[in-house]
């Protein structure tokens, strides 16, 4: 969703009206309302590889979407749709057939539900020219990169550096599994955290799930080691590392390449093949290592002290990612939704 809400902070409201329209539950609501948007729920529910029991409850939830949505249009009655993906999606593509919509695609690789709302979509904006197999020849489709929040943009590396305390003589690796946290990565960091400090000072970003574990066994770490269940100015962690280690989710393509961050991405196991591919990118342009899951353990102290004992090549990543990185990609993106309306 941050994605979306980075486009929105684009346009003009005082002379566009938003209405963001989303899932019940969850956080999405408390985001949406803290950047200042209307915020609308509706029933949805995904269908593809759900269990035989589930998928006629599944079915219901979508056809209650789908009437939720239509009212939801008759009374907004907006000039243009627009989609960034999700089960949540589909009822309101189905509902909103007459209305000209824009599709945003994240991830290289669409996943089912892109690839359904891709067929109700005049316009997808994709964040790498790669995304453009998926789909056929006769879409109109434009490459505009990833966008990326401002508070994330404002970070340099000095000051970064000074936010976190960190000496700017010592190499800073970065390892980050998301809000909820990477448990693999989470327990390959413990496993080798005499030896990393050693020689390197750390931004760990551990995730609410191991909080409390990643405490208890960090107590007496000292000054070089710097850990956070979240951050919110995960901007100055990018800025203020040499190196990173995570997974490969879509924000990867588009934030590790406006810091010029070389990276050892382990793609997590259990999601499809989005996050290899996302890495597999990375990886064939010199910008990362790919590092697999089942591996960790026994190869990441390893991987991370070649490649930090060659200056030279992690230059070279760093030069490699840099020239993958668009920054006006919320501006395009933007643009794009302007020019619908016009229509």
């Amino acid at each position: 969703m941050y994605p979306a809400l980075t486009v929105t902070e684009e346009l003009d409201k005082n002379q566009h009206q938003v209405l963001w329209v989303g899932s019940q539950g969850g956080m999405e609501a408390d985001l949406v309302a803290r950047a200042g948007l209307e915020f609308r729920a509706i029933q949805a529910a995904g269908v593809h590889g759900v269990s035989p029991t589930k998928l006629p409850s599944n079915l219901a939830k979508l056809v209650q979407g789908y009437q939720q949505s239509k009212k939801i249009l008759k009374e907004f009655q907006p000039d243009v749709l627009f989609f960034t993906g999700g089960y949540v999606a589909i009822p309101m593509a189905l509902a909103g057939r007459k209305y000209r919509s824009l599709l945003y695609v994240p991830d290289i690789e669409p996943g089912l539900a892109l690839k359904t709302l891709a067929r109700f979509s005049d316009q997808i904006a994709l964040t790498t020219p790669e995304s453009k197999k998926w789909f056929s020849e006769r879409m109109n489709m434009t490459v505009t990169g990833y966008p990326l929040r401002d508070e994330i943009k404002k970070w340099e590396k000095t000051e970064a550096q000074a936010y976190f305390g960190l000496d700017p003589k010592l190499p800073t690796i970065l390892f980050m599994g998301g809000s909820s946290g990477a448990r693999s990565i989470n327990q390959a960091v413990l496993s080798i955290l005499p030896e990393l400090l050693e020689k390197y000072q750390l931004i760990h970003l551990s995730g609410h799930l191991d909080w409390e574990t990643i405490q208890a066994a960090t107590i007496n770490a000292g000054d070089h080691y710097h850990p956070f269940p979240y951050l919110h100015e995960v901007g100055a962690a990018m800025a203020a590392a040499d190196l990173a280690v995570s997974r490969a989710g879509a924000s990867t393509l588009g934030e590790y390449p406006y810091f010029g961050l070389p990276a050892i991405l382990v793609p997590y196991p259990y999601a499809w093949r989005y996050q290899k591919v996302n890495a597999d990118y990375l990886v064939e342009r010199g910008a990362a290592v790919l590092l697999r899951d089942e591996d960790l353990k026994s190869d990441l102290l390893t991987v991370i002290n070649d490649l930090l004992a060659n200056p030279a090549y992690l230059a070279h990543m760093s030069r490699s990612m840099s020239a993958l990185s668009q920054p006006m990609a919320a501006e395009r993106i933007s643009e794009l939704l302007y020019e619908m309306t016009e229509a």
